[in-house]
């Protein structure tokens, strides 16, 4: 396993009731496997391990990671 992956947090502030995080297995067969739900003005930190390879966030949060802020569920029209 690669360890520049370890160690990576990110910080998910909800913008809205009602956020969905959904976090993703590594392996073979991507599995959902952990589920949070936040509340506005709430945040969640969260981080990659050898079980975690990606997180799915469902509506308007602000992502904040080491290389920046993401604006999560706005999308330009």
């Amino acid at each position: 396993m690669d360890e520049s992956t370890f160690g990576d947090y990110i910080t998910v502030l909800a913008e809205e009731d009602g956020v969905t995080i959904i976090g993703l297995t590594r392996g073979r067969d991507t599995k959902f496997h952990h589920t949070e739900k936040l509340d506005k003005g709430e945040a969640y930190i969260a981080q990659f391990t050898e079980n975690t390879s990606a997180i799915k966030i469902r509506g308007k949060a602000k992502l904040y990671t080491k290389t920046g802020i993401i604006n999560v569920g706005e999308v330009d029209k």
